[in-house]
Protein backbone atom coordinates (compact mmCIF):
# COMPACT_ATOMS: atom_id res chain seq x y z
CA UNK A 1 0.00 0.00 0.00
CA UNK A 2 1.72 3.31 -1.02
CA UNK A 3 1.18 5.97 1.31
CA UNK A 4 -1.48 7.51 -1.09
CA UNK A 5 -4.03 5.08 -0.79
CA UNK A 6 -6.86 5.29 1.82
CA UNK A 7 -7.65 2.04 4.33
CA UNK A 8 -11.16 0.91 4.46
CA UNK A 9 -12.60 2.30 7.73
CA UNK A 10 -12.39 0.00 10.71
CA UNK A 11 -15.65 -1.09 12.17
CA UNK A 12 -16.42 -0.46 15.65
CA UNK A 13 -19.57 -2.84 17.40
CA UNK A 14 -22.32 -0.73 18.17
CA UNK A 15 -22.02 -2.66 21.89
CA UNK A 16 -18.35 -0.63 22.43
CA UNK A 17 -20.09 2.56 21.81
CA UNK A 18 -22.52 1.99 24.34
CA UNK A 19 -20.00 1.00 27.15
CA UNK A 20 -18.63 4.68 26.05
CA UNK A 21 -21.57 6.50 26.41
CA UNK A 22 -22.13 4.68 29.77
CA UNK A 23 -18.60 5.71 30.72
CA UNK A 24 -19.75 8.95 29.63
CA UNK A 25 -22.67 8.96 31.51
CA UNK A 26 -20.97 8.10 34.93
CA UNK A 27 -18.70 11.18 34.31
CA UNK A 28 -21.89 13.32 33.64
CA UNK A 29 -23.22 12.21 37.01
CA UNK A 30 -19.69 12.88 38.94
CA UNK A 31 -18.68 15.91 37.32
CA UNK A 32 -22.68 17.16 38.40
CA UNK A 33 -21.98 16.12 42.19
CA UNK A 34 -18.78 17.86 42.28
CA UNK A 35 -19.53 20.95 40.67
CA UNK A 36 -22.70 21.14 42.88
CA UNK A 37 -20.69 20.40 45.90
CA UNK A 38 -22.64 17.69 47.15
CA UNK A 39 -19.06 15.31 48.17
CA UNK A 40 -18.83 14.94 51.58
CA UNK A 41 -16.25 16.94 53.85
CA UNK A 42 -13.20 15.49 54.41
CA UNK A 43 -11.12 15.42 51.15
CA UNK A 44 -7.65 17.75 50.98
CA UNK A 45 -5.33 19.45 48.93
CA UNK A 46 -4.39 18.62 46.21
CA UNK A 47 -8.14 17.26 45.83
CA UNK A 48 -10.77 20.41 44.87
CA UNK A 49 -14.41 18.94 44.29
CA UNK A 50 -14.73 21.82 41.72
CA UNK A 51 -11.40 21.31 39.64
CA UNK A 52 -12.47 17.43 39.85
CA UNK A 53 -15.83 18.43 38.22
CA UNK A 54 -14.34 20.72 35.42
CA UNK A 55 -11.86 17.55 34.59
CA UNK A 56 -15.03 15.47 34.98
CA UNK A 57 -17.20 16.76 32.68
CA UNK A 58 -14.74 17.34 29.81
CA UNK A 59 -13.06 14.03 29.81
CA UNK A 60 -17.60 13.31 29.59
CA UNK A 61 -17.83 14.65 26.55
CA UNK A 62 -14.70 13.29 24.64
CA UNK A 63 -16.21 10.54 25.38
CA UNK A 64 -19.54 11.04 24.30
CA UNK A 65 -18.31 12.18 21.11
CA UNK A 66 -16.47 9.09 20.74
CA UNK A 67 -19.69 7.23 21.37
CA UNK A 68 -21.46 9.33 19.10
CA UNK A 69 -19.00 8.69 16.23
CA UNK A 70 -19.06 5.32 17.28
CA UNK A 71 -22.75 4.98 17.44
CA UNK A 72 -23.28 6.41 13.77
CA UNK A 73 -20.77 3.91 12.48
CA UNK A 74 -19.46 7.11 11.18
CA UNK A 75 -15.76 6.57 9.21
CA UNK A 76 -14.09 8.02 12.17
CA UNK A 77 -15.40 5.93 14.58
CA UNK A 78 -12.42 3.61 15.66
CA UNK A 79 -10.26 6.43 15.29
CA UNK A 80 -12.37 9.17 17.35
CA UNK A 81 -13.46 6.23 19.91
CA UNK A 82 -9.33 5.43 20.33
CA UNK A 83 -8.60 8.74 20.96
CA UNK A 84 -11.34 9.68 23.60
CA UNK A 85 -10.98 6.55 25.24
CA UNK A 86 -7.01 7.09 25.51
CA UNK A 87 -7.89 10.33 26.52
CA UNK A 88 -10.31 9.59 29.11
CA UNK A 89 -7.38 6.71 30.41
CA UNK A 90 -5.00 9.49 31.25
CA UNK A 91 -7.22 12.23 32.65
CA UNK A 92 -8.28 8.86 35.36
CA UNK A 93 -4.77 8.12 35.52
CA UNK A 94 -4.22 12.15 36.55
CA UNK A 95 -7.58 12.25 38.44
CA UNK A 96 -6.75 8.87 40.51
CA UNK A 97 -3.68 10.15 41.35
CA UNK A 98 -4.81 13.56 42.72
CA UNK A 99 -7.68 11.89 44.73
CA UNK A 100 -5.58 9.15 46.01
CA UNK A 101 -3.44 11.91 47.86
CA UNK A 102 -6.68 14.04 49.63
CA UNK A 103 -10.26 12.68 48.26
CA UNK A 104 -12.72 10.89 49.72
CA UNK A 105 -13.15 6.88 49.30
CA UNK A 106 -16.21 7.32 47.17
CA UNK A 107 -13.88 9.30 44.66
CA UNK A 108 -10.83 6.99 44.58
CA UNK A 109 -13.28 3.76 44.49
CA UNK A 110 -14.77 5.49 41.26
CA UNK A 111 -11.67 5.82 39.71
CA UNK A 112 -10.31 2.50 40.98
CA UNK A 113 -13.77 0.65 39.36
CA UNK A 114 -13.86 3.08 36.03
CA UNK A 115 -10.02 3.07 34.66
CA UNK A 116 -9.96 -0.95 34.22
CA UNK A 117 -13.34 -0.44 32.27
CA UNK A 118 -11.56 2.13 30.01
CA UNK A 119 -8.39 0.11 29.77
CA UNK A 120 -10.91 -2.78 28.68
CA UNK A 121 -12.73 -0.50 26.12
CA UNK A 122 -9.23 0.56 24.41
CA UNK A 123 -8.01 -3.07 24.42
CA UNK A 124 -11.58 -4.24 22.86
CA UNK A 125 -10.83 -1.14 20.21
CA UNK A 126 -7.21 -2.38 19.41
CA UNK A 127 -8.56 -5.40 18.36
CA UNK A 128 -11.12 -4.53 16.38
CA UNK A 129 -10.48 -4.63 13.14
CA UNK A 130 -7.81 -7.50 12.82
CA UNK A 131 -9.94 -10.13 11.12
CA UNK A 132 -8.32 -13.25 13.08
CA UNK A 133 -10.13 -11.59 16.32
CA UNK A 134 -13.32 -10.21 14.47
CA UNK A 135 -13.86 -14.03 13.34
CA UNK A 136 -13.13 -15.01 17.17
CA UNK A 137 -15.81 -12.66 18.45
CA UNK A 138 -18.71 -13.52 16.26
CA UNK A 139 -21.53 -15.61 17.16
CA UNK A 140 -21.33 -18.96 15.50
CA UNK A 141 -23.27 -18.54 12.26
CA UNK A 142 -22.86 -14.69 11.97
CA UNK A 143 -21.71 -13.52 8.45
CA UNK A 144 -18.68 -11.16 8.23
CA UNK A 145 -19.77 -7.69 7.85
CA UNK A 146 -19.57 -6.07 4.90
Amino acid sequence: MTTLERREPRHVDRRVGMLMAFEAATLAVAATVHLAGYTPAGSKPPFDASHAGVAEAIIGVALAYGAIEVLRSSSRAWAAAVATTSFAILGFVVGLTITAQGGDVPDVAYHVIMLPILIASLVILARTGRPEISRALRKPGQALDP
